[in-house]
């Protein structure tokens, strides 16, 4: 573990400070520092649990943190315990106990049995720079609260970091949503995260995702969610690599661009190749284009690589969607509030009504693709290869990466598009 000691300023500390918001100890702003409010709400967390007392952050800071990062505790059934009681004390619902515990009859507890008990907050962080460690705990309570998530891997990364899939849904008709093929504008995981959560919780008490009933969505629907094609990348631009060799390569790959800021400006992968420049859909067109534009090496972002699926998340992402028969995908990317429809003449059935809808959902606009951008993405491809519907999502607005604080309307403006998309191509 690394020293994370006052002063230190690195986006794990926002995991700390989410956790000890969660715990009620208020560390002030989460902003990535381990200044005086957090180090003082960190003392008070340590005392009230017998801590050691340190002036860094220490394992058994972490340690006891967890729960309030994956959102659950396990408990050992005792006698007398209820579902009514246990969510009394731990100030949950006995809906969620249930949910998280589908196999437990209510009325029949067993004692020495372990029970997991969701805490009275949402999983998905949405104030937090979205890290691989960030995602890794919330896909740990994402799964274990929400037990019909069923988590696979598509491959690794160039990092080998694992690259998941979530498949949640029972139906026939299925669908694909993708996020954060590029590294600075990791704010799309969230977004997708959200929706997956908040349609899980719908799904189980029988309500409704974006005025759609959830039960019903999911018994005729599977969805697959991708939510970080390129975690090194998003490690890269979060600042959350900062040390060893994939960071010192990235430096150096940077220094060659001085123009585009560093971290924060960084697209590609850990290899410096732009991941979605890289599908087999007039490959050579965007090589040419973006080598006009001066890219022409690896770097911070629009380097199409050595040839078509030269990197591993590319090859991951291309296998998968090959293994399966998607109705539509959605790909999620920032900035703009622009919807992209279609690539070169190809023009699936219902590409362009299925877009005017989901433009009239989002409030975003339905546009033709730019020609010069046009070529060797995730969603060209998928256009040109199965000719179905294929969507670029562009969310918010301002300079990439987009401030945690849009995040809310960012949601509020795609939840009922992202609910759409799994039905709308049926």
């Amino acid at each position: 573990m690394r020293d994370y000691s006052p002063g230190t300023k690195h986006p794990d500390i926002d995991l700390i400070q989410l956790g000890l918001t969660r715990a009620g100890y208020a560390p002030g702003t989460i902003d990535s520092i381990f200044g005086p409010k957090t180090q003082a709400a960190l003392a008070r967390f340590r005392a009230d649990r017998n801590l050691p007392t340190a002036i860094e952050i220490t394992g058994p800071d972490w340690h006891a943190l967890v729960p309030f990062l994956v959102g659950y505790v396990r408990r050992t059934i005792r006698p007398g315990d209820t579902f009514s009681a246990l969510a009394k004390r731990y100030r949950t619902t006995v809906a969620a106990i249930e949910t998280a515990n589908p196999s437990v009859v209510p009325d029949r507890l067993q004692p020495g049995h372990m029970l997991t008990i969701p805490l009275d907050f949402p999983v998905v962080p949405t104030n937090v720079h979205f890290t691989s460690r960030v995602l890794f705990y919330t896909l740990k309570g994402l799964a274990v609260r929400y037990p019909r998530i069923r988590q696979e891997h598509i491959g690794k990364s160039l990092g080998g970091l694992d690259l998941p899939v979530l498949l949640f849904g029972s139906g026939g008709h299925t669908v694909s949503y993708n996020a954060a093929h590029h590294g600075n504008e990791w704010i799309t995981t969230p977004v997708l995260l959200k929706f997956l959560e908040d349609y899980a919780r719908a799904q189980a008490s029988g309500g409704q995702i974006g005025n759609l009933d959830a039960a019903a969505l999911y018994a005729t629907t599977t969805l697959h969610l991708i939510p970080m094609v390129n975690p090194d990348g998003v490690d890269i631009a979060t600042g959350a690599l900062d040390t060893g060799p994939f960071y010192e390569y990235a430096t150096l790959l940077a220094e060659h661009y001085p123009h585009i800021p560093f971290p924060d400006g960084w697209k590609a992968n850990a290899r410096g190749v732009d991941i979605n420049l890289q599908y087999p859909a007039s490959w050579e067109q965007a090589k040419e284009i973006k080598f006009a534009q001066g890219f022409t090496r690896p770097g911070p972002r629009d380097y199409v690589g050595r040839t078509a699926l030269s990197e591993p998340e590319s090859r991951a992402m291309y296998n998968y969607t090959l293994r399966h028969d998607f109705a539509l995908t959605l790909s999620y990317h920032s900035q703009g509030q622009v919807i992209y429809w279609q690539y070169l003449d190809y023009l699936p059935p219902n590409s362009r009504e299925i877009g005017e809808v989901f433009a009239q959902l989002s409030g975003y606009v339905l546009e033709d693709t730019p020609f010069a951008s046009g070529h060797a993405g995730y969603r060209d491809w998928f256009i040109q290869h199965f000719n179905r519907p294929g969507y670029t999502i562009e969310v918010g607005l301002g300079v990439n990466p987009l401030p945690i604080s849009q995040f809310d309307k960012i949601y509020a403006d795609n939840q009922a598009m992202l609910a759409m998309g799994l039905i709308i191509s049926a």
